[in-house]
Formats: structure tokens, C-alpha cells, sequence
């Protein structure tokens, strides 16, 4: 006698973790909005404006990556797309963190580099959040 499983293993974020992951987009093209602000003008409080909304990305990212290591770990079947989650997720808040640093620095000081990390990370926030959002491991064989 043969037994198959056919069931479909689907993995759906939990919501406040998708209100954490989905907040990283707003703020960090707030962000990369910012720093192309002042790298046309020069007014040191669109500098200022940036190095916030880095900052608050880089507080909601991080309690989405607390809560993607933790639902790592915690998980009974890990998936590829899980694990690229996760390492995106890092990745974000890592580059993140190397921009926040960056505005950190005197306002003439930030350009051009705080321009190109904003990018880089509001580019990996997307990514992150579209892996995120999607259904983990549909249809994957047990």
C-alpha cells in the first residue's frame, strides 16, 4: 500500500510582522528621497531628514528580522525561501546600519555615499519584502 501526502505547506507571515516588514519601504525610499533632496540642493535638513527615516527603518527591518530568525529557528521545515528571507532581511539592516553610520558623519561629509547605501538598501528592503510577502514553500515536497 502506498500513502502520498498531497497537501499544500503553506506559510503566511503573521500580520504585525508584515506591518514591520511592509514600514521598511516607505521609510527607506523616504530616505533615498531625502539624500537625492539634498544632494540637488545642499540644505543640510534634508541630510537630517535622511539619517531619521534611515533610522526608523532601520527599526522597523530589525524587529522583522527578531521576528524571521526567531520563526527560523522555531520552525519545524526550513525552506529556501525562508533562509533568503532572512538573509535579506540582514543584509538590509547590515547596509542599513552602514548608512545610518554614514549620516552620522558632518552633512557636507554624507554625499555621495549616503546616496548610493540609501539606494543599495532601499533596493534589498524591496526584495526582502517581496520574499517576505510571498507564500513560503507552496507546493514544496516534504
Amino acid at each position: 500500500m502506498t500513502v502520498t501526502d498531497d497537501s499544500i505547506y503553506r506559510s503566511r507571515l503573521h500580520p504585525i510582522h508584515a506591518v514591520f516588514l511592509s514600514g521598511t519601504i516607505p521609510l527607506f525610499l523616504g530616505s533615498v528621497l531625502a539624500d537625492y533632496a539634498y544632494f540637488s540642493s545642499y540644505q543640510i535638513q534634508w541630510s537630517d531628514f535622511a539619517s531619521w527615516l534611515t533610522a526608523g527603518g532601520l527599526v522597523f527591518g530589525g524587529f522583522a528580522l527578531i521576528w524571521s530568525i526567531v520563526s527560523l529557528i522555531a520552525a519545524d521545515r526550513r525552506t529556501t525561501h525562508a533562509f533568503l528571507y532572512t538573509f535579506f532581511l540582514l543584509a538590509t539592516w547590515v547596509i542599513g546600519f552602514i548608512n545610518s553610520l554614514t549620516h552620522a558623519k558632518d552633512a557636507w561629509a554624507v554625499m555621495p555615499m549616503g546616496l548610493v547605501l540609501s539606494v543599495i538598501v532601499f533596493v534589498l528592503a524591496c526584495i526582502a519584502t517581496c520574499i517576505g510577502l510571498a507564500r513560503f514553500g507552496e507546493g514544496d515536497a516534504r
